[in-house]
């Protein structure tokens, strides 16, 4: 990690380097990162303190809560890794086993920015409105991150703004996936290649924002990230559309925007954002 800071110093220009000290995935819990670095805190400081060395810039972590549900040891990191000298630190209120299920644990977020003073510190978990922002803030965090709150509406910024619920249109909706799949293709090529990787990621991407429930179809306002909207029609076809839970109604709306898909296309969500169990 050391060394791989050191080449990002000199080749390339950034404001900051996260250690990303939250990821839940076996893959990479099982080979001691992500979340498995929270058991290993020898090679954790080993890592925090390399990196302050060779970087010009700020380094900062995320982490979670804990591993197992109910045992919260970030706590105890925290002092450890504001000693190496990080700049910031975010919490993703739940474990490892939790992944994005139950409820964010925004008591012991507060509890560990008080902890972490005078660290800046950050909270995250659940925020999709900007009553949920405006919650969190009440806490001693010296600030919010949103993660998949902006994949399912990522408008929210502009609503935590304004301090207003936006009822979108689905057409504005679809605009929004017209830029990202003009950046995705300016980015990967509009060769065939190209093309197919914008779909991909665009598909990742349809799998969240299916879960948006217009501000205008619902009897009670805001929407909480963990609810799992039933099937409605929407005002218009779009938008109907847009609410599917079916991959094969997002494979049309990237069909809408990136053309047909080769023959004998499949795809599957990488990401399984329920429990880990």
């Amino acid at each position: 990690m050391t060394k791989c800071a050191e080449l990002l110093n000199q080749t390339i220009d950034v404001d900051f380097v996260d250690i990303n000290i939250g990821c839940p995935i076996d893959l990479v819990y099982q080979k001691g990162a992500g979340c498995g670095l929270m058991h290993r805190l020898t090679k954790l400081e080993q890592i925090a303190r390399g990196m302050v060395s060779v970087l010009d810039v700020p380094v900062t972590a995320k982490l979670r809560t804990g591993v197992h549900e109910k045992i919260n040891i970030a706590h105890k990191i925290l002092p450890h890794l504001r000693d190496c000298g990080l700049s910031m630190i975010t919490l993703h209120g739940r474990s490892r086993e939790q992944r994005y299920s139950k409820l964010a644990d925004w008591d012991y977020i507060d509890y560990c920015a008080q902890l972490a003073k005078p660290m800046p510190f950050f909270g995250n978990g659940d925020i999709l409105s900007f009553e949920d922002a405006n919650r969190a803030r009440t806490t001693a965090v010296s600030g919010v991150m949103v993660a998949r709150g902006a994949l399912i509406k990522p408008w929210l910024f502009t609503e935590i703004k304004e301090q207003r619920h936006w009822d979108i249109s689905s057409r504005e909706r679809f605009e929004v996936l017209q830029d990202y799949s003009n950046y995705a293709l300016e980015h990967w090529g509009s060769d065939t290649q190209g093309v197919e990787k914008s779909r991909r990621f665009l598909l990742e991407w349809l799998s969240f924002l299916c879960r948006y429930i217009p501000v205008g179809l619902m009897e009670h306002v805001p929407q909480k990230i963990n609810e799992r909207p039933p099937y409605y029609l929407g005002r218009d076809y779009l938008e109907t559309l847009m609410a599917s839970q079916n991959v094969r109604d997002w494979i049309k709306l990237s069909e809408m925007l990136l053309g047909p898909v080769p023959p004998k296309f499949t795809f599957v969500p990488k990401h399984k954002a329920n429990s880990f169990k």
